[in-house]
C-alpha cells in the first residue's frame, strides 16, 4: 500500500514507520520536523503543519491509507485545544483528498475500567498526561459520528511509554473499550508491538468505525 503517516518523527510514529517499511509498503512520512524522521530507503519525509488543510490534502492525495500519530506536544500548555484542532483538520484534509481509510492513534485514557468509568477520570491518572487524554477522548466521541470515512481509533495499552520499548513479540491480545490485562493485572505493550497491531489493522481491517486496543 501507499501509506501516509502523520507524526512520523515521534515516538509512536517512528515505530509505525519502521514496521510499515519492513512490510514493504511505500510511505510518505509527514511531520513538523522531517529532519528528525528516521532514514529508511524509499521513505519520502515531508514537512507539513496539520492545520494547513489544503497543503496536507495535497500531500495525502493518492494514498491508500492515512495513519495519524499526531501529538500536539505533552508540554504544550494548549495541548487540549491544539490536539482537537489538529485532529479535526487532519480529518478534513483526508476528505478533501478524496481518501476513505483513516487510522488514529489515540490514548488509553478513554478506556473503561468499570461501567461508565474511564481511566482518565480516576484519581490515579497522571496529571502530566491528562489534557492529552481528555483531548483524545473527546476526539473519539466526535469521530464516532463520522460516517464518510472508514476510520479506526486505536487506544494503546495503559503502560505504553519509552520504558516499555525494545521488544517486538508480534503476539498480543486485542480488546475493544476496556484495557487488556495480563495475569499480573498489568496492561502493557511495547511501541514496537503497537506498530504491529496498527499495520495488521491496515492490511486486514477488522475495526472499521470502531475503537480497539491491544496488550500482552
Amino acid at each position: 500500500m501507499k501509506i501516509a503517516i502523520i507524526g512520523a518523527s515521534g515516538f509512536v510514529g517512528a515505530a509505525i514507520l519502521k514496521e510499515a517499511i519492513e512490510r514493504k509498503h511505500t510511505v510518505t512520512a509527514i511531520s513538523r520536523n522531517p529532519e528528525k524522521t528516521p532514514a529508511f530507503p524509499g521513505v519520502v519525509a515531508v514537512k507539513c503543519d496539520v492545520n494547513d488543510v489544503p497543503g496536507l490534502a495535497a500531500l495525502l492525495a493518492g494514498h491508500d491509507l492515512v495513519i495519524s500519530a499526531f501529538n500536539a506536544g505533552w508540554t504544550n500548555p494548549e495541548l487540549y485545544n491544539d490536539f482537537l484542532m489538529g485532529s479535526r483538520n487532519i480529518q478534513s484534509a483526508i476528505k478533501t483528498a478524496g481518501l476513505s481509510r483513516y487510522i488514529v492513534i489515540g490514548g488509553a485514557g478513554s478506556l473503561y475500567i468499570a461501567p461508565g468509568k474511564q481511566l482518565v477520570d480516576t484519581p490515579e491518572f497522571p496529571a502530566a498526561f491528562k489534557n492529552g487524554a481528555l483531548a483524545a477522548r473527546d476526539y473519539l466521541n466526535e469521530l464516532m459520528n463520522e460516517t464518510e470515512l472508514d476510520w479506526t481509533f486505536f487506544s494503546p495499552a495503559v503502560e505504553m511509554h519509552p520504558g516499555t520499548s525494545g521488544i517486538r513479540r508480534g503476539t498480543f491480545r486485542l480488546g475493544a473499550d476496556n484495557p487488556v490485562f495480563d495475569k499480573d493485572g498489568r496492561s502493557i505493550l511495547s511501541v514496537e508491538d503497537l506498530a504491529v497491531a496498527i499495520l495488521d489493522e491496515a492490511e486486514k481491517p477488522a475495526h472499521i468505525r470502531k475503537r480497539f486496543t491491544a496488550a500482552y
